[in-house]
């Protein structure tokens, strides 16, 4: 008697999936059935909710130092420079991202991308962007590393480009519990720039002002001086003279430095 072979078809791994919606194995389940059509080298599944640090959903690596430091540096506050974290804070709405469309245009050159994100061996990331509940943001990120050395092609884009609707729905179902407040009007001393302002304030003993910490935060992000001067509605010229008097309060002369001293000061001290 001939044996049938497991059926491993793209329909059956969503089935599997949707089978385990709102159930523990959805997030393997899952995972499996994307695995299925777009070939990656490790999965990351966060929530965002509101303003707070991010919960950890789910994690598949086989490169062990792709989540190495997730726990010691990303959940601790560089999440902040995250371009994906960017757009939950922007309000984007759900679909499909790729990462070097939606990161700042010198996030290779910063200290965040040389610092800490060249130490994943990440090569490149596509994430699902669901929005589940009022202020909570489902992000999956489809990840390329040293495993494979290889970045996602024209064919996977629109592989998973054809799979968003359903990912996205099932991401909002499955999620839905999560609740979480909605996120308040931003309203003045409550962004990343003044938190980071106060910390400095009370760890450091550095009193900078409102421009200096948001050129400091930007510029950690990977953002040029000509798109800071875009953000902020100034010249080119200003930011410069900002950025030099951060520098000379700060009491430091490279951006590294500025990565080193700040990093550690994102985020509430809840983060930490």
């Amino acid at each position: 008697m001939t044996q049938t072979a497991p059926d491993d078809s793209a329909d059956t791994r969503l089935a599997a999936a949707i089978d385990l919606l709102t159930a523990p194995g959805f997030e393997a389940a899952l995972a499996w059935w994307l695995r299925g059509a777009v070939a990656f080298d490790n999965i990351t599944m966060l929530a965002y909710p509101g303003r707070d640090r991010p919960r950890v959903l789910h994690l598949d690596a086989a490169e062990a130092r792709v989540h190495e430091r997730l726990g010691s540096a990303y959940l601790k506050g560089a999440y902040l420079l995250d371009p994906f974290h960017q757009l939950h804070l922007d309000g984007a709405t759900d679909g499909l991202y790729r990462l070097g469309d939606v990161a700042p245009d010198h996030f290779m050159r910063g200290d965040y991308f040389l610092t800490y994100y060249q130490g994943t061996t990440l090569t490149d990331e596509l994430a699902f962007l669901a929005r589940p509940a009022p202020g909570v943001t489902v992000t999956l990120c489809l990840g390329r590393d040293a495993s494979s050395g290889r970045r996602f092609t024209a064919r996977d884009l629109a592989r998973a480009r054809g799979l968003a609707p359903v990912c996205l729905a099932l991401a909002r179902r499955h999620w839905a519990g999560l609740g979480g407040a909605e996120t308040p009007p931003q309203a003045p001393g409550d962004s990343v720039a003044e938190q980071l302002r106060a910390n400095v304030a009370g760890q450091l003993g550095i009193a900078l002002t409102p421009r200096q910490a948001q050129v400091a935060f930007l510029i950690l992000k990977g953002h040029s001086t000509a798109s800071i001067a875009l953000h902020l509605s100034l010249s080119p010229d200003t930011v410069k003279v900002f950025r030099k008097q951060l520098y000379a309060r700060l009491a430091i002369s490279s951006q590294a430095q500025l990565f080193s001293l700040l990093l550690p000061m994102l985020g509430s001290p809840a983060d930490r």
